[in-house]
């Protein structure tokens, strides 16, 4: 073989090599913007979550769901702060705060309870709302199948506890309504 036809061999396989090394890089950039968008969708539904239930604890005079409102709270920060370092350790950054619509649910809250002089029910009902999205943010985002194993098992646990206070709510709701 002459030198210079195994010289462009061994060039086309180096440029084929690099070419499929650049590909994997971009590949997982997108993955990795990916899941952390997924995640921050997530740490902002915590945050809204983290604040309607502050906001709950406060409007209700129940000590018992004041409580309760106040332990959900401070659930919903703990799950945020745990998504928030999974997105920082892909190298992305993390959202911290909630979202418009969560600003505006929380303002509904507000509202629906001077409205009905703080009702235990009303309270609960908005809170079961606000628990009705969390619940399908999770499950969206585990639909997902870009979540690497560890994370999709992050969030699949702090799913199970969103799905577990939105039934506590809607129970609590039900019993409130007689």
């Amino acid at each position: 073989m002459a030198p210079n036809h195994e010289r462009g061999i061994r060039m086309a396989f180096r440029a084929r090599a690099l070419w499929e090394h650049c590909d994997a890089i971009v590949v997982m950039a997108t993955t990795t913007k990916s899941i952390a968008h997924i995640l921050n969708t997530l740490i902002e539904t915590c945050r809204d979550g983290q604040e309607g239930f502050r906001a709950a604890s406060e409007d209700t005079k129940n000590e018992a769901l004041k409580r309760l409102f106040s332990e959900l709270s401070i659930e919903r920060g703990r799950f945020g702060t745990e998504l928030q370092r999974i997105v920082a350790t892909v190298g992305e950054e993390a959202e911290t705060s909630g979202s418009i619509s969560g600003s505006l649910h929380r303002g509904w809250i507000d509202l629906k309870s001077a409205l009905s002089s703080g009702s235990e029910h009303s309270v609960l009902a908005e809170c079961e709302r606000g628990e009705d999205s969390a619940v399908a943010e999770y499950r969206e985002a585990l639909e997902h199948d870009e979540l690497p194993q560890a994370v999709r098992e992050v969030v699949n646990r702090q799913y199970l506890g969103v799905k577990e206070s939105h039934d506590r709510i809607r129970d609590l709701r039900d019993a409130y309504s007689h």
